[in-house]
């Protein structure tokens, strides 16, 4: 894999969390500093939005690690 598909991988990587964090900050009230997601008030969330999202997450996570491992032993 050469350096630019590695950095293509992770900002899809990086875009995706990005948008997990999005779903988060739209669906979880924050407690009273502003900063830190308050899960105390058991907020309703859609299950089935967030596992997409988190899916995509997840696999996009273990390709790139992948890939950048295999990177990573090829250049030793």
């Amino acid at each position: 894999m050469k350096q630019n598909e590695l950095k293509k991988e992770l900002d899809e990587f990086f875009a995706i969390r990005d948008e997990l964090f999005a779903f988060l900050d739209k669906s979880v009230p924050k407690d009273e500093s502003g900063f830190n997601f308050d899960f105390g008030k058991n907020p309703v969330l859609n299950a089935q939005d967030f596992y997409k999202i988190f899916y995509r997450y997840d696999y996009k996570a273990r390709k790139t690690f992948a890939s950048a491992m295999k990177m990573i032993n090829v250049q030793d």
